[in-house]
């Protein structure tokens, strides 16, 4: 048998080496923290790079102490002080700001409640702080996200309000006076003049002689260059100012990289370059390194860009999976010129560096990317997101199904949710407590997928904080209007609170909804949370096992009722096709399976060496992040595959891969086994446990 049909020792060995290689990866970083050479110059542009560990377990929490136990929740900004010594500053349930000591060690700087208070160290209170910098002083500027101001923490750890009054709005004057909306982003120049992104007035503000005033922006989410009050932004979250003192905004809404000068002229760098998707999707962070070179952090498609003065761009790191970042919120350089990131929605701080090829200690693998793979799931109490929340209510989607596309392709993607049915303008309930952490929540406005990002959990397929009239649900949901006077965006601001019952929104025409639990790549099955009163005793049916060749085409020659399979026919596909229901559905509602896999039996029915126990080869327990994984998990003809079909079919091909982040096709190779008769048994599993099998006997020739 070919080795990667008995995963579960590989599996076992690989995981031993994984945590063996992590910490290697981390006892090398630490142990070189200060003994690395001196830097060969300015690195190039397009280099590759590595990511390293800094702190954080993938956990969500507060814990302090060595770097590889300490826990973190909502890491949003970051800052390097010149001795090295990282700040990261926490939202979520922490609301403090951390310290990440040279030998690796976290302890807790300043704050750790929720709060509006001045005060040293745990005396201080914040509200879901994001953006951190730094000044000459070494006085830490943080933009204090749920209390609307900017706050200042001496390196005593003393906490005073530099501006702001802790009421969102927008007032320039007095810094005592000055109101903020939603402000994500600081930066502070050579000078001392402090730079706000104000998310929510879409405004960059300009902190100075204890004065604040507007540099750009004319209070309106829009896309428009020009002289200050002209030019538009929509929900700048990260901002930077380059040794010119040009003040670059990632600008999120409009997917930009702005550039204001200093008399507050916009200007938008136009982007380009060899590699796909060039373009910053959503830019949350952004960095400036010694050569000027900028780096913007991606909401949700986890990627770091690098982007020259010319706007030439590389993708620096999450080309694929391995290192792909749930949420880059927090860039920052340190004094050696090497790039850290605070990653949201992973709990984790992580060190990138370019690849030198004429050092070799640098081709050391990545680090563990991503929330920890068996990270507690919300606390949901087994609520359903619709009236009554613990009722029962009819499942019409699971996570893995195939998915086709408005153009005719039936394996477009796979579903990653867990759809749960109700009537077009049906009230979507939160079904956890939970905190808005991204500054970009609500989006999709209008659009069939339309949907509210709250911590952990997505909600999809939704009128996001509407009323079906259009009417905004409570006053926590801003309704923004376009220029023809009617609603064209909704917003919530980072940091507000949601609990447990509270409507977010109406179902749209979908008629709905669909729950993510995870961030982009990340996700988990939903079916973890154990709704109450779902109840699923009803076995998969299997409607057919079927043999196809490399080729696609069938393998149908029979001979004493067995299926002939040449063992030089250069490989095999296993096809399965089967589907299942829960208790209380419709008979019509099919759903795909959790689990799939297979065994080869001698024709007595003794299982085969490596085949002990059936070997599961498809694995839905959390949503593969590859982009062709619905074309390895599911055969050809799956899918709904002719207009107007109202069935779905599932077709696995359960000969390859596609489980725990790894995705494998590989056919079986009958070669590798004697001329003979045999047994094929494909295996398949739901999420309650309920299993089916069927069997094709076979012969070998």
């Amino acid at each position: 048998m070919p080795a990667r049909l008995r995963p579960g020792a590989r599996r076992a060995l690989w995981g031993v080496a994984a945590l063996t290689l992590a910490a290697l990866v981390g006892s090398v970083w630490w142990e070189h923290r200060h003994s690395e050479p001196p830097p060969l110059g300015p690195a190039p542009a397009g280099l590759p790079a590595r990511i390293e560990p800094a702190a954080g377990d993938g956990h969500r929490g507060a814990v302090d102490g060595d770097w590889a136990q300490a826990r973190f929740d909502d890491p949003y900004g970051i800052v390097v002080a010149a001795d090295g010594t990282a700040f990261v500053a926490e939202g979520g349930a922490s609301n403090r700001i951390r310290r990440i000591a040279t030998d690796g060690r976290v302890d807790t700087f300043a704050g750790g409640a929720e709060g509006f208070a001045d005060g040293r160290g745990a005396q201080a209170r914040f509200h879901t702080p994001s953006g951190l910098a730094i000044d000459a002083a070494g006085t830490l500027l943080v933009a204090d996200t749920g209390n609307h101001a900017i706050r200042a923490i001496a390196p005593d750890g003393t906490v005073t309000t530099l501006a702001g009054t802790g009421e969102a709005g927008f007032a320039d004057g007095p810094a005592s006076q000055a109101r903020f909306h939603a402000p994500t982003g600081v930066a502070v120049d050579t000078a001392g003049r402090v730079f706000v992104a104000d998310g929510f007035n879409d405004r960059i503000r300009v902190i100075e002689h204890g004065q604040v005033r507007t540099l750009a922006g004319d209070g309106r989410p829009g896309f428009a260059d020009g002289p200050g009050a002209q030019a538009r932004f929509d929900t700048p979250s990260g901002v930077a100012v380059d040794a010119d003192g040009f003040v670059w905004v990632a600008d999120t809404g409009n997917h930009a990289l702005r550039r204001i000068a200093s008399d507050g002229t916009t200007a938008t760098l136009a982007l380009h370059g060899n590699e796909p998707d060039a373009a910053p999707s959503a830019p949350i962070s952004i960095a400036i390194d010694a050569q000027g070179r900028l780096y913007l952090g991606e909401l949700a498609r986890g990627r770091v860009l690098q982007v020259d003065p010319e706007g030439r761009t590389h993708v620096l790191t999450g080309r694929d999976m391995a290192q792909r970042l749930a949420r880059p919120a927090g860039l920052a350089f340190d004094a050696w010129n090497r790039l850290w990131v605070a990653d949201a929605a992973a709990h984790r701080v992580h060190r990138i560096v370019q690849v030198r090829p004429q050092r070799a200690k640098q081709n050391l693998a990545n680090a563990a990317v991503g929330p920890a793979p068996d990270i507690a799931l919300p606390d949901t109490r087994g609520r359903w997101p619709l009236v009554p929340q613990d009722g029962w209510h009819e499942v019409v989607g699971t996570l893995g199904e195939v998915r086709g596309n408005f153009r005719g392709e039936s394996r477009n993607h796979l579903h990653a949710g867990f759809d749960v049915r109700g009537d077009v303008g049906t009230p979507v309930l939160v079904i956890a407590d939970a905190k808005i952490a991204s500054p970009f929540a609500a989006a999709g406005f209008g659009d069939q997928a339309e949907h509210l990002v709250l911590d952990e959990l997505t909600y999809m397929h939704m009128r996001v904080g509407r009323t079906p009239r259009g009417d905004a649900l409570d006053p926590r949901f801003q309704l923004i209007a376009g220029d023809d006077g009617r609603t064209a965006r909704v917003r919530i601001a980072r940091g507000t609170r949601l609990r447990a019952g509270d409507a977010i929104g109406t179902i749209n025409a979908q008629a709905h909804v669909h729950l993510m639990v995870g961030p982009p790549g990340y996700q988990r099955n939903a079916i973890g949370l154990r709704f109450r009163n779902f109840v699923d005793t009803v076995a998969p049916r299997i409607d057919d096992l079927a043999l196809l060749d490399a080729s696609d085409q069938p393998i149908v020659e029979r001979e004493d009722g067995r299926l002939r399979v040449p063992r030089a026919g250069g490989g095999v596909q296993i096809v399965v096709e089967t589907w299942d229901q829960v208790d209380g559905n419709l008979p019509r509602r099919r759903l795909g399976l959790h689990a799939l896999g297979w065994q080869l039996l001698t024709a007595d029915g003794t299982p085969l060496p490596g085949f002990e126990t059936p070997v599961m080869t498809i694995d839905f327990d959390r949503m593969p992040p590859h982009r062709e994984a619905v074309r390895v998990a599911y055969a050809a003809d799956s899918g709904i595959t002719v207009h107007g079909a109202s069935r779905t079919r599932f077709r696995y091909a359960i000969n390859n891969l596609v489980r725990d982040g790894r995705l494998e096709p590989a056919l079986w190779d009958p070669a590798t086994l004697t001329a003979g008769d045999y047994v094929l048994r494909a295996v398949v599993r739901d999420a309650s446990g309920n299993t089916a099998t069927r069997e094709l006997p076979l012969r070998l020739d």
